[in-house]
């Protein structure tokens, strides 16, 4: 696989995501806003030459460019060792290492949000742009680094404007406006409670504040996340050890802990009921796997939804999203072509440059001789300009290497004589 740019530099990407890791070490690794440039800052001194990183609930990935790929990545595993507090060769099994064409491939469809928990998530692209703009700040995006970013938001705009990937999460998230207002009317006089920070609930709770729902709070079991999360939707934070306090206080609870253990109970939800005397409470379980009981959908004055009801009312089934999702790999691959094409012909750049300063200074030295005799100074620079090509040519046929001369027949051919 050819390298994408010209100066040697090679494309990088290490981190761990839902897929390659479990939540406990994505709680080590994570990033709140304000610990990223001082992490940056460690890579750059460390000796990563460009880089940024994304830190989301789903992913922790730093995106490098770097001339020498094998000292870069030592370097990043090393210092997300560090962060984790653990042990180099035992991080090293969750994490995966991308480079050059692979590493591009990846930045545009975590971009295009096509490698999401939720494929189409619509805050993903967002999320990237804070983590390059924190990236400019921090002194750590060069030219390499820019060019692969600004042509990835352009293709997730392409995928967002020519596809209807994006439509599922945001229409689940509808219905759960929509429910939400049959239960309990004016969602202005309502409280809510966001417990976790996957980007389904961030994005539900999102939904409802943006209907009216402006009394909202965020907990989650690693107190960073939840600032972050309340950062994000201009509400409150509070310890998760107030968790049945706020239950019993809030009209509608969404979860989004993606965790295998039940985070919400049956116990909790009636004593939470019972301080309410009755007053209904609106659950949505965006959590995968389910982070409420079952159970509680059994106990009065509760109403349980889970991702699995809302995308029953909202879409016509999983299928239709898939085949989105294949048109977006569609567009995502030929904008890939474009750009490693763009790459590869950067090479020629300098070539063409020295050429045309070549003819150009060959014209000028033309005209300041016989400027005055166009037909003279035209045969002039067509001998000047073909002489040395002229004598190499004629060099070559006579070494008698057949090979060589037909391929440098069919490039001066190909160059020069092909008619348009």
């Amino acid at each position: 696989m050819s390298n994408l740019f010209s100066s040697d530099a090679k494309v990088l990407v290490i981190g761990a995501n839902h897929r390659s890791s479990s939540l406990a070490l994505r709680d080590r690794l994570f990033l709140d806003e304000v610990e990223v440039i001082p992490f940056l800052d460690r890579l750059k001194e460390a000796g990563v030459e460009q880089c940024l990183v994304v830190s989301t609930c789903d992913r922790v990935e730093v995106h490098a460019v770097d001339h020498d790929i094998d000292r870069a990545s030592d370097a990043i595993i090393a210092l997300l060792a560090q962060r984790a507090e653990l042990d180099v060769a035992v991080i090293k099994s969750q994490l995966y290492v991308h480079q050059d064409q692979e590493a591009v491939r990846h930045i545009f469809r975590v971009t295009a949000s096509l490698d999401s928990l939720m494929v189409g998530e619509p805050q993903v692209v967002g999320q990237v742009k804070d983590a390059h703009r924190w990236a400019v700040e921090a002194g750590t995006v060069g030219a390499e680094l820019e060019r692969i970013f600004q042509a990835a938001y352009g293709t997730a705009k392409r995928v967002r404007n020519e596809t209807a990937v994006g439509e599922r999460p945001v229409s689940i998230a509808s219905v759960a406006v929509q429910i939400a207002r049959e239960l309990h009317g004016d969602l202005e006089r309502c409280k809510g409670l966001l417990i976790g920070a996957g980007d389904m609930g961030e994005l539900t709770a999102k939904n409802l504040i943006e209907a009216g729902l402006n009394d909202f709070t965020c907990i989650h079991s690693f107190e960073g996340r939840a600032k972050m999360i309340a950062r994000n939707l201009d509400c409150h934070a509070e310890s998760f050890d107030a968790r049945d306090r706020l239950a019993s206080e809030a009209d509608i609870i969404v979860t989004s802990m993606n965790k295998r253990s039940r985070v919400v109970t049956t116990e909790m939800v009636a004593a939470a009921l019972k301080v309410r005397k009755n007053k209904p409470i609106f659950l949505i379980d965006t959590g995968i796997p389910g982070d409420v009981d079952p159970a509680v959908n059994e106990v009065d004055g509760a109403f349980l939804y889970d991702l699995h009801d809302l995308e029953q009312v909202a879409m016509e089934g999983r299928a239709s999203r898939e085949a989105e999702a294949r048109a977006a790999s569609i567009i995502l691959e030929k904008d890939l072509n474009e750009f490693f094409k763009g790459k590869e012909e950067r090479v020629a750049v300098p070539l063409v440059s020295a050429l045309r300063e070549r003819f150009e200074a060959e014209r000028q030295s033309v005209l300041a001789s016989h400027g005055h005799d166009a037909d003279k100074a035209t045969r002039l620079l067509i001998n000047r300009l073909l002489h040395i090509p002229s004598e190499e040519l004629r060099a070559l046929a006579a070494l008698d290497q057949k090979k060589e001369w037909e391929r440098a027949s069919q490039l001066v051919n190909k160059l020069f004589l092909k008619e348009k």
